[in-house]
């Protein structure tokens, strides 16, 4: 792959927006060790992602409260306030992004979400409404690391993978965007993102 990128395709949690299931459960368990075993116990990561491809959200937590009535408090609050989980905007990465912008970069963006949350996060952070397009799993029932989901980006606005440079947190999701000809960067700070995209000849 030769030719630099002229387009950025942005993942949103943990890049854009801060996510982290911690931040709601403090109120309920006395430690992160408690808190991991809550989680683990009742498979909440892999719950949560039957919701990220567009199960309800009403039927997600009648399953698993039948399957954990103990915990049954911890798992409605989960989606009744679900946006304790997202205290705000990683403020570096909004500020490259709105200089890309600036710049007429092309952005777009591909999330692992539930499509009403997401949308809810739209409303609470106007950024996440300034793509050209934005592919989220819980619309398309696919999520990343599989392809399906970069080619529907690709596809649906007649891009060239090789132009793509996609940003994610996520190693899994990285080396899935490769795998189809993207540049990918892995999203560890703003700064790391600010100094790869000006090798990638991004002038911020």
């Amino acid at each position: 792959m030769s030719q630099n990128p002229s387009i950025v395709v942005f993942d949103v949690g943990n890049v854009l927006i801060r996510w982290d299931m911690h931040y709601l459960y403090e109120s309920f368990f006395a430690s992160k060790e408690e808190i991991d075993a809550f989680t683990a116990e009742t498979g909440l990561h892999d719950w949560n992602l039957q919701q990220d491809l567009g199960r309800d959200w009403a039927e997600g937590i009648e399953m698993l409260t039948k399957a954990h009535p103990g915990y049954e408090k911890e798992i409605r609050a989960y989606r009744e306030r679900w946006h304790d989980m997202v205290p705000g905007v990683v403020a570096g990465t909004v500020l490259i992004k709105e200089r890309l912008q600036e710049m007429n970069v092309p952005l777009y963006a591909i999330t692992n979400f539930a499509s009403d949350t997401f949308r809810e996060c739209q409303e609470r952070f106007p950024t996440l409404k300034q793509f050209r397009d934005i592919v989220i799993s819980g619309d398309e029932k696919t999520v990343k690391p599989g392809t399906d989901i970069f080619h529907i980006l690709l596809e649906r606005n007649n891009l060239d993978a090789a132009d793509c440079l996609f940003v994610d947190d996520s190693m899994p999701n990285i080396e899935a965007a490769r795998s189809i000809g993207m540049h990918a960067h892995h999203f560890k700070s703003p700064f790391g993102l600010a100094e790869d995209l000006r090798n990638y000849g991004f002038a911020i």
